[in-house]
């Protein structure tokens, strides 16, 4: 590498190195304003309306943007098209959020003004904590930096990086506040691969009919064809049809490797008591997940009282999304 080529490289670094610093300040500063403004958002009866300009206003819109993804219904209101017949989006029941690092109003304030006449909480998340703006809202975060990553100190660059995180700490406290759960997180987000994660369960996949399964009382010989048909993997219950057992493709050949009358002994010897299963109503991501945790290909799938319904194989959740 040349000279010109590390020096380069070490740029880079430097900036880095400065916008980590400057998000992980953010964390001492957090306290009980950071509490007060995620209750506030949480509890708004209307719409969250975030605002901001220039870089901060695209701040503001991810913001926007992460908040209504996960059950918050909010909208990016520019301070300035606000003047100009935007401002009926706001209500009384409404939240302000504004993101500015000077923390000037000269921009903001016939904006600031109207929602001051309506009453409506404001939460500022300010690069200068101190200014006009801040003496105005109704709670403030403190998202100053000590610099800018910019060489000329001029450029938003580690400010509306920590502003941005201040805003996504926010939302996902909010998001907790609320109880949001993955199940309305699929919801809001039906289609693509994310959607399909979030929104296939087991049964939607798991093979329910015709699938093979043992008795505690069979032998090693009766198992043979049924690990062939169910790809590996069978299931073994008691006269209640109650789970007590897998026994696996594995099982089979590690004990042909060790004993060769290997066709009378009974598959009670052999299976994995207290195995891993999943049920019918679970996201299939998370019964993938703990197969491949644990290095298996297939899960019964168990009802009430540990009854067997069915068997997940780990290539139908593939094919199927949720991995």
């Amino acid at each position: 590498m040349s000279t010109e080529d590390e020096a380069l490289l070490q740029a880079g670094r430097r900036v880095l190195d400065i916008e980590t610093k400057a998000v992980a300040a953010l964390r001492d500063r957090l306290g009980a304003d950071f509490v007060r403004a995620c209750r506030v958002v949480a509890e708004a009866e209307g719409s969250v309306v975030v605002c901001g300009m220039g870089k901060s206003g695209h701040v503001a819109r991810k913001i926007a943007s992460t908040l209504t993804s996960t059950g918050t219904a909010a909208v990016y209101l520019n301070p300035v098209e606000a003047l100009h017949g935007d401002l009926g989006i706001v209500g009384k029941r409404d939240v302000a959020i504004f993101v500015s690092k000077s923390g000037d109003v000269s921009e903001v304030g016939p904006l600031l003004a109207y929602l001051k006449r309506l009453s409506v909480p404001i939460v500022a998340l300010l690069g200068t904590p101190a200014g006009e703006l801040g003496r105005h809202a109704t709670t403030v975060l403190d998202a100053s930096v000590s610099e800018e990553a910019c060489p000329m100190d001029l450029a938003p660059t580690s400010s509306t990086t920590a502003a941005l995180a201040l805003g996504d700490a926010l939302a996902m406290v909010v998001l907790r506040l609320k109880g949001f759960r993955d199940e309305d997180f699929a919801a809001l987000h039906p289609g693509g691969a994310l959607g399909r994660k979030l929104s296939v369960r087991v049964a939607d996949v798991m093979v329910s009919q015709a699938y093979p399964w043992l008795g505690e009382d069979a032998t090693m010989k009766d198992a043979i064809a049924p690990l062939a048909h169910m790809r590996g993997t069978v299931a073994i219950v008691d006269t209640r049809r109650r789970l007590v057992g897998v026994l696996t493709a594995g099982d089979l050949t590690r004990l042909m490797e060790r004993e060769a009358d290997f066709l009378s002994i009974p598959v009670s010897d052999v299976m994995t008591r207290e195995p891993k299963t999943a049920m019918p109503d679970e996201l299939g991501s998370a019964a993938a997940s703990r197969m491949e945790a644990h290095g298996i290909m297939a899960l019964p799938v168990v009802g009430e009282d540990d009854r067997l319904v069915g068997v997940v194989h780990l290539h139908d959740l593939m094919r199927a999304g949720a991995v």
